[in-house]
This record gives C-alpha cells, sequence and structure tokens, in this order.
C-alpha cells in the first residue's frame, strides 16, 4: 500500500473528510489531498502528529508495517524522502529568516544613517556640544551586520547546493 493509500484509509477510519483530517493536523485541505494522490508527502513532524492524533504507528505510516515487509525498497524510499523533505523544510524557513535579518539590519541602517544625516547639533551657553554622534558608528554596524548576514546566508546557500548536486550552478528542474 503506497503513502497516499494509507492517509486516505487512516482519514476514512476516523470518518472524518479531507478538511476536516486537515484542521486536526494543522494543514489545509489541499495538502491532504496532495498526499492521498501521491503528489508530495508531508513533513515528519506532521506524519508524527498524524501518528499520534489517530493512533496509527509510525512503523505502519512510514514502512509499511508486517504489510509491506515484501517491498523494502519503496519503505527507505519513503523514509529518505520524509527525512529529506522535513530537512528541506527547515533549511528553507533558516534560510529565510536569515535573508529577512539581513534585510531589516540593512533597513535600519539607511534610517539611522537619514537620522543622523538630518539631527540637529549645537553648543549650549556653557559651551557643550550636542550631537547624537553614536548614530552614525550604529549605522555602519548595522548596514556591515546586514550585509555579513546576506553573505553567510548565501555562502550557505552555495555549499549546500555543491554538498546537493555536486556543483555551484543552479540546477534545472
Amino acid at each position: 500500500m503506497e503513502f497516499g493509500e494509507k492517509v486516505k484509509a487512516v482519514r476514512t477510519k476516523a470518518g472524518l473528510t479531507q478538511e476536516q483530517f486537515a484542521q486536526r493536523l494543522g494543514v489545509t485541505r489541499q495538502a491532504v489531498s496532495n498526499w492521498e494522490n501521491g503528489r508530495n508527502l508531508p513533513d515528519i513532524e506532521v506524519v508524527i502528529a498524524m501518528s499520534r492524533t489517530f493512533g496509527v504507528s509510525l512503523d505502519e505510516l512510514i514502512l509499511g508495517g508486517e504489510d509491506m515487509a515484501q517491498e523494502n525498497d519503496t519503505r527507505e524510499d519513503m523514509a529518505e524522502k520524509l527525512i529529506r523533505d522535513g530537512s528541506e523544510g527547515r533549511w528553507m524557513r533558516t534560510s529565510l529568516v536569515m535573508s529577512v535579518v539581513g534585510a531589516v539590519l540593512i533597513v535600519v541602517a539607511v534610517v539611522l544613517a537619514v537620522v543622523a544625516e538630518n539631527s540637529v547639533s549645537y553648543v549650549d551657553a556653557s559651551g557643550v556640544l550636542h550631537e547624537d554622534f553614536w548614530l552614525v558608528p550604529v549605522s555602519y554596524a548595522c548596514a556591515a551586520a546586514g550585509v555579513l548576514v546576506a553573505l553567510a546566508n548565501f555562502v550557505a546557500q552555495l555549499r549546500r547546493r555543491k554538498r546537493l548536486t555536486g556543483s555551484y550552478r543552479p540546477t534545472k528542474k
């Protein structure tokens, strides 16, 4: 039995529609439909939630339990794909967070530079200079940190691509 058939069997055994099943797992109805039709697989976290929520063992969901003992290659492919998909999802979230942090730091640097340029400095009656001198170095520090985060993200993506494909060149889909 394929994974999609197993998901459908679990859902129908629980007497749920795809929408109800999706709500219980915190996913969309389309995701459940895609799993059942074999178009893609859920993250491993969702498979674990499915196992716990509906009382089905992970062995039965992922590896097929005793019914699929003769289809060892299919079980290993399924387990590898679930692990790879979960890892890819975590990698994409980390990369997105790094990109957002880098962009926010650069925007903060620009805002601080504009504020520093437009701030008023003056000398009071006692001869003390009042100036927001700290804005310029903080602006430079934010800009440098933002560029470093963006560069680190870029290098990490190149290294990951090299590890997965053996080349730094983008792969064609």
